[in-house]
């Protein structure tokens, strides 16, 4: 008995909070803690005066702390409440003092009271200037581009809806870094489902480091097994703005530049917020376009290997006398030059994202020529699989959202072995294996091949195409928004014309 009530005892001990001592001894092993006894030159109180001088603005301590506590009259906190021009904070909980104090408050310890303390914000804003966007340039949009700072990219998009209505809901993640992340939705617009499933993910996250909203996108995911994103990353202020009037949520990270919008649908990457700076049937076309450039980026080299190795008698004559004398001095079969080409292209443009913009670009150009006109030369590869593997590396690119185009440059390689092993047959297998995923596929528990399944034709207006803004009166349905009528379109009275 009494063994087990020693080991009562120290579990006990193991379990009190630490004590304001120990946290100081223990924060001031760190070179940038400052720490400085001083005394009050009316009253003779002396008092302790501690910071992290790389999170302080030293400006703000020098001429809006500093002097009224050394010349000011005060005897208790309380009074240096009231005598500071700063909102203090009075507390005895450690937790608290710690957590003030990695952010960037000015910690005060009065001699004759050392349960209870004064934290006084003196955070310094360290981070870029707004510059232009660099992913999703447009030609015709705004230019400005999200930062690292989480408060300048909360400007950027209050700037853009100025409505007593847009909540901003803030969470501290991640037990290392302590990361800020803001919920971000029009209270009485969004449905109320997606933002309680946004919010109980992002409360639910265990991790112990979020560095990036990419973090956060892999970890709240419906499918984190899936290729294909769920959540739409964008750099785009002007986006943002534009998804939240549409109904959707938006979180923004701490020290990332780009913020995820959800639910989404497949179609939502093959939209640009250039699409609505030109005119509907321009706008209409470049998304089909980026549809078949991303359909021909993956499908390409693998009906050349299948037809190639099983299936030559679909080959017109006149056609087949060309492949015939591109690989007569060829030694692969088609599977392996394929397979050269492709990774030969991954290489150089993962050597040129890795290298300096300038010199990646000309390592880029003149790698592209100088590699594709050698293997041909060599017999290595033809010079028609040559130009099917370059076309397909740039319809990947056509599309405005970055990670999609990663989807088509990874699921390239499985259709590519299947046609090896099966041909046509194999693609047509892996693309029903693409589609039921897809069909599974969701976003924040919406359907995520929306509008073609479930089919809702009032959203292809949107999606699939862009039709002109008079007839996008209702919002996306998939969103199932609280306030689905965009406006209420009022008809034109017709005019005559002058010469009648």
């Amino acid at each position: 008995m009494s063994l087990f009530f020693k080991q009562a005892s120290k579990d006990k001990v193991k379990n009190e909070p630490p004590s304001l001592s120990s946290f100081v001894s223990q924060i001031s092993k760190s070179g940038d803690f400052k720490q400085k006894k001083t005394t009050n030159q009316k009253t003779n109180l002396s008092f302790s005066i501690s910071f992290i001088s790389t999170l302080v603005d030293n400006d703000i301590i020098q001429q809006s702390i500093l002097p009224y506590l050394l010349q000011g009259e005060f005897h208790t906190l309380t009074d240096i409440h009231q005598l500071v021009p700063i909102q203090c904070v009075m507390t005895s909980d450690i937790t608290e003092i710690e957590d003030n104090l990695l952010t960037g408050s000015v910690l005060i310890i009065l001699e004759d009271d050392n349960d209870n303390v004064a934290l006084i914000p003196a955070r310094v804003e360290i981070g870029r200037s707004i510059d232009q966007l660099e992913i999703e340039y447009s030609v015709d949009g705004p230019k400005a581009a999200f930062v690292e700072s989480l408060d300048q990219n909360l400007n950027l998009v209050r700037t853009r809806l100025p409505i007593k209505e847009l909540v901003v809901e803030e969470f501290i993640i991640g037990t290392l870094t302590k990361t800020r992340t803001s919920l971000v939705y029009i209270d009485g617009l969004t449905n109320i489902e997606n933002v309680n499933t946004m919010r109980e993910r992002i409360e639910n996250i265990d991790f112990d480091q979020i560095q990036s909203s990419s973090y956060i996108e892999e970890l709240i995911s419906d499918n984190y097994n899936s290729p294909f994103p769920q959540l739409m990353s964008t750099e785009n202020p002007v986006e943002v703005a534009a998804s939240l009037g549409e109904g959707k949520v938006a979180v923004l990270v701490n020290g990332s530049p780009f913020a995820l919008l959800g639910p989404t649908n497949i179609f939502s990457f093959f939209s640009s917020f250039e699409d609505y700076a030109n005119s509907w049937y321009i706008s209409t076309f470049v998304r089909l376009l980026r549809i078949i450039g991303i359909i021909f980026s993956i499908l390409a080299t693998p009906i050349y290997v299948a037809v190639l190795t099983y299936h030559p008698e679909i080959i017109p004559k006149d056609v087949m006398a060309t492949l015939i004398s591109s690989r007569e001095n060829v030694p692969f079969p088609p599977i392996l030059e394929a397979l050269f080409l492709e990774l030969a292209i991954e290489l150089l443009r993962e050597a040129g994202a890795r290298l300096p913009t300038k010199v990646g670009q000309t390592i880029g150009i003149v790698g592209g020529i100088v590699l594709g006109t050698a293997v041909v030369e060599a017999g290595l590869t033809s010079n028609v699989l040559l130009i099917f593997v370059a076309i397909g590396a740039l319809a990947a690119f056509t599309t405005p959202i970055y990670k999609i185009s990663n989807t088509a440059r990874i699921i390239r390689f499985p259709f590519l072995l299947v046609a090896h092993l099966w041909g046509l047959l194999g693609i047509n297998l892996c693309i029903y294996f693409v589609l039921s995923h897809l069909l599974q596929l969701k976003s924040l528990n919406r359907p995520f091949l929306e509008p073609i399944y479930p089919p809702r034709l009032r959203d292809v207006k949107d999606s699939i195409i862009r039709a002109t803004f008079i007839k996008q009166k209702l919002r996306p349905g998939y969103l199932q928004t609280q306030q689905p009528i965009r406006f209420s379109p009022k008809k034109k009275k017709k005019t005559k014309d002058i010469d009648e």
